[in-house]
């Protein structure tokens, strides 16, 4: 595994310290390094941690030099540790060690959707112990870049500008969902140098209204600049046709002031066939950029794949949506853990699934500690 030029520790080196401390029986970065380790080696709990910690206790005294006659924390302490440890310090550790990395990918689309937080299908959390309702995400190729906590109180817009701020988007396309097609949103990612993709719904129903009848026109009169690209494909007993154009002349939407630097309108129309049943579907799409209608299809399909390249993968091969943590921050610190743990793993070149590669990391010592280097570097 490539690893950051800044050591783990270093990042984690100024995160405070939240325990009493004539209480404290181990040491904080030993705990943070146990859980952080577990989780790339194959554990998805607490108790998992422990057992994985006590089974290569060897290890960990001969890096760490972990200490004290109780060596190995058990899963009360990690739980209590990460239940009290505040969210945003250690946030702001993690999104410090992906920033650099989300340099050297040289990103060109930075997706920004929400994601919910559940525990096990069906469970009944008390109202005093649910866990956090959502987390509006911004990620590329299956690392989560930034991540802004919701509730029920908060809006999921204000969380989507305040996620932008967090983001160097400058020179990349941002692509959200029609919950961000807001005005404030489109000028805030102008004017922090990047270009927004912005799905038009029904809850811009003016826009919607402007930008169907446009294309309507458009595609009635079949003009000969109107910018296409056609895509078929067959996948998971299903067939699909996706046609994209792209409008450059939108000078007749009369809510464009809703949308700074307004150049392209973009449209989807998508054709799907499984098991004999024929659906269809029409999308549309503004954009602050000029581009081909290829260039467009792929960015529309970029933003949903990270579905699979994230979302699902945390799901599958992390268990997110299993886990049992209900007390303090645990749920959501545990929820950026596993994030750390997916960017590492996004970093190693072995030619294998995400699946696979904590179970070698939990097989293969070697494998393990190359990716841990610099975090257990003395």
């Amino acid at each position: 595994m490539a690893t950051n030029p800044r050591s783990l520790a270093d990042h984690f080196a100024s995160l405070p310290d939240p325990r009493i401390a004539l209480k404290c029986g181990h040491e904080f970065l030993d705990i943070i390094l146990i859980v952080v380790a577990a989780t790339i080696g194959g554990a998805d709990d607490f108790v998992s941690a422990a057992a994985f910690a006590r089974a290569k206790e060897g290890w960990f005294r001969e890096r760490r030099g972990l200490r004290r006659p109780n060596r190995i924390p058990s899963h009360d302490t990690l739980n209590r540790v990460f239940a009290i440890l505040a969210p945003e310090p250690f946030q702001e550790c993690f999104f410090g060690f992906v920033k650099p990395l989300s340099g050297r990918l040289k990103l060109k689309q930075i997706p920004i959707n929400g994601t919910a937080m559940r525990g096990p299908s069906g469970r009944r959390w008390p109202a005093t112990e649910r866990p956090a309702s959502s987390a509006r995400g911004a990620s590329a190729n299956g690392v989560t870049l930034a991540q802004v906590r919701t509730d029920e109180k908060s809006s999921a817009i204000t969380a989507i500008a305040e996620l932008l701020a967090l983001l160097d988007v400058s020179g990349a396309r941002v692509s959200i969902d029609a919950m961000g097609c807001q005005k404030d949103i489109a000028a805030q990612t102008v004017q922090q140098n990047g270009d927004y993709l912005l799905a038009v719904k029904g809850n811009q129903p003016r826009l919607f209204e402007d930008v169907q009848r446009l294309a309507d026109a458009v595609l009635e009169q079949g003009s000969e600049g109107l910018g296409t690209d056609l895509q078929e494909g067959t996948a998971h007993g299903r067939q699909e046709m996706r046609f994209c154009f792209v409008i450059e002349n939108v000078e007749t939407v009369g809510d464009r002031e809703l949308s700074p630097r307004l150049r392209s309108i973009v449209g989807i129309v998508s054709t799907c066939v499984v098991r004999g049943k024929v659906s269809d579907e029409v999308r549309y799409y503004i954009s602050s950029r000029k581009a081909s209608a290829k260039v467009f299809q792929g960015g529309v399909r970029t933003h949903w794949s990270i579905e699979n390249s994230c979302h699902w993968v945390l799901d599958v091969a992390f268990h997110e949506d299993d886990h049992r943590l209900r007390k303090g921050h645990a749920p959501e610190n545990m929820s950026l853990v596993r994030k750390f743990a997916l960017a590492m793993f996004k970093e190693a070149k072995a030619n294998m699934g995400i699946k696979t590669k904590r179970l070698r990391a939990g097989w293969d010592q070697a494998f393990l500690e190359h990716g841990l280097s610099d975090f257990l570097s003395k």
